[in-house]
Order: C-alpha cells, then sequence, then structure tokens
C-alpha cells in the first residue's frame, strides 16, 4: 500500500505543482510502476522506504543486461527515481538519511548519436507515396508535409487542433515542452496539402483534433509515428524514417540553405541555441566548401613553379659574419 501511496502522491502533488505536461507524468509514472513491478518480484516486495543503493544499482544491471536498455534509458530512469525519492524527503515521509538515492554514484552519459537526415530526393518520394485519391491518403500526406515543412514535434502535431491552424495567414499554433506556445509560419506548399485535405474530410467542429482517424477520433502520437513508417516503406525508403528525422531533415536543410541558427532555434521551439546545434550537422561535402572558401586560397604565395624539376638544397647555408 506504501507504494501506491507514495507514488500516486508524487505524481497527483508533486508533479502536477512542477506544471509538467500529462505526457510526461505518464512517462514518470510509468517508471516508477516497472520499478514497483521489480520490486515486487525481485526484492520479496520490500516497502519503498526499505530500498537501499544496493537495490537500485541490481536494477540498473537488470536494465542493461536483461532487458537490453540502452544508457539514455537507464539515465532517465535514475532521474526520475532520484526526483521521486527527493520529493519523499521533501513531503516528510523519508528522512533525508535513508534516502537512497541521496549518494547514487552518476552514469555515464551514453554519447549523443545524430539521425541522418533525408535527402531532398528522399523527401519528396516520401511526400509523394501517401495516395491522393482517399482521404485518408490526402490525411498520410498533409501529415508528412506538415512535419517537413515546420519542423514540429510528432506529440505537437498530434495535439493540434483546427482552431490552431489559420490557412488565410498562414500560420499554425503549437504547444511544446514546459508547456511553452509559438506559431510557426507555414509555407504555401504546407498550407496547400492542409487545405485539400480538410476539404476532402468535409466539416469537422471547431476545436476538433486537426488530424483524425478513420473513425473520426483524434490521433495519437504512436499513429502520427506509424503513418510516416508506412509512408516511408511504401517510397521503398532503406532509411528508417520518424516524425523525428523529419524535424531533424527540417532544420539541416535550412541550414544547407543558409538559414540564419536563430531563426531554426525559434522555429523548432528550444530555448538554448546548443539544443538546436544537436540537431544540425555539416556534411563532408559543407567542409570540403569550407576548406574551399578559405582565404588562404588568394593570400598564400604559390610554389607550384618550383616543382618537380627544380633540386633544391635540405636547407640555406648559415650566414657567417665577420667573413670575407
Amino acid at each position: 500500500m506504501k507504494w501506491d501511496y507514495w507514488i500516486c502522491l508524487y505524481i497527483r502533488t508533486h508533479c502536477t505543482a512542477r506544471g509538467l505536461r500529462s505526457t510526461t507524468i505518464e512517462a514518470y509514472a510509468r517508471t516508477l510502476q516497472q520499478f514497483r513491478a521489480y520490486v515486487q518480484v525481485r526484492l520479496e516486495d520490500l516497502e519503498p522506504d526499505r530500498i537501499v543503493a544496493r537495490h537500485v544499482l541490481e536494477y540498473v544491471e537488470y536494465l542493461r543486461s536483461e532487458r537490453n536498455n540502452g544508457g539514455s534509458a537507464i539515465n532517465r530512469t535514475v532521474t526520475v527515481l532520484r526526483n521521486f525519492y527527493r520529493a519523499m524527503v521533501c513531503m516528510g515521509h523519508l528522512e533525508v538519511a535513508d534516502n537512497p538515492l541521496a549518494h547514487f554514484p552518476k552514469i555515464k552519459a551514453t554519447p549523443r548519436k545524430l539521425p541522418s537526415a533525408l535527402t531532398a530526393e528522399q523527401v519528396g518520394q516520401l511526400l509523394a507515396a501517401p495516395p491522393d485519391d482517399t482521404i485518408l491518403g490526402l490525411r498520410d500526406r498533409a501529415i508528412l508535409t506538415l512535419l517537413y515543412g515546420t519542423g514540429i514535434r510528432a506529440t505537437e502535431c498530434a495535439q493540434a487542433t483546427l482552431d490552431d491552424v489559420d490557412l488565410n495567414d498562414g500560420s499554425i499554433r503549437v504547444v511544446g515542452k514546459g508547456g511553452h506556445e509559438r506559431v510557426i509560419p507555414l509555407n504555401d506548399k504546407v498550407v496547400e496539402s492542409l487545405q485539400v485535405y480538410l476539404q476532402a474530410r468535409g466539416r469537422i467542429d471547431p476545436g476538433s483534433a486537426l488530424f483524425l482517424s478513420r473513425m473520426n477520433r483524434p490521433m495519437s502520437r504512436g499513429a502520427i509515428y506509424e503513418r510516416v513508417r508506412t509512408a516511408a516503406r511504401r517510397a521503398g525508403l532503406a532509411k528508417r524514417v520518424s516524425p523525428h528525422r523529419l524535424r531533424h531533415t527540417f532544420a539541416t536543410h535550412l541550414v544547407m540553405a543558409g538559414e540564419n541558427l536563430v531563426t531554426i532555434r525559434d522555429l523548432l521551439g528550444h530555448r538554448l541555441i546548443t539544443s538546436t546545434q544537436v540537431y544540425l550537422h555539416v556534411t563532408a561535402r559543407d567542409m570540403r566548401e569550407a576548406a574551399d572558401r578559405h582565404p588562404i586560397q588568394r593570400l598564400a604565395p604559390t610554389v607550384q613553379h618550383l616543382l618537380p624539376d627544380v633540386k633544391l638544397p635540405m636547407q640555406r647555408p648559415r650566414f657567417r659574419s665577420g667573413t670575407g
């Protein structure tokens, strides 16, 4: 009973007071329930105030060896558990000295891997993949066009409503991480794709979800992912394509077009410019072109006329003062 009470208290009081989004709260609850299930089976259902650091270390090893969790997933789990026990201390349900994660060792962060962006040709194939003779096909094409044309996240796409879109002004309002709102301008092609879908769909009540399933229900984040993967298979793309990869492709293509990094940051909804840099990378071609544009091309003296027929000494002879 104490586990259920503490988890409920943490989720409904601490997380809600912090103003966390519902999806974040659900992820925290899921992580705590998974640890709770492990304690039930492996640790004879110990109460949460009897957990020690050794138990958490064993759980980390279990996640790594038996569940094949990566470093990022393990770090997220440890962070949730650390925040959970810290909250219990703050609420007076646990003594400071009894916090099992008070001095828990820091888990080594895994190297961040950047997903490769799609080429312009691959994006064209992807956008053309959904059929244009069905309402669902037009919907999927609008989803793909919106994701690539704005760089919004899958959750932001799923939660967008009809009221959030202004096709006359060419803009969409989305709510990002932390509840931060931003208004993103829409390219004419994105507007056209949305108009065609909405006209084919027929009357939709104001305030309803922008993208609906065949059962007229709002599409979930998972459904958005599934439609992107289906379109990629239909387009014959070998790469694994996801909404996140389209977001990365959006940013990468803007960089290649010479767009300002600060503008891209605002479009992506990042609070820090360092977060935007994670999505950006330069290709080998970009680096070669940068090297070719370096001023040394015109500043350094040429020596080609000396080679290959001219024989030079290893070094100049020293000048001896006072001789001659």
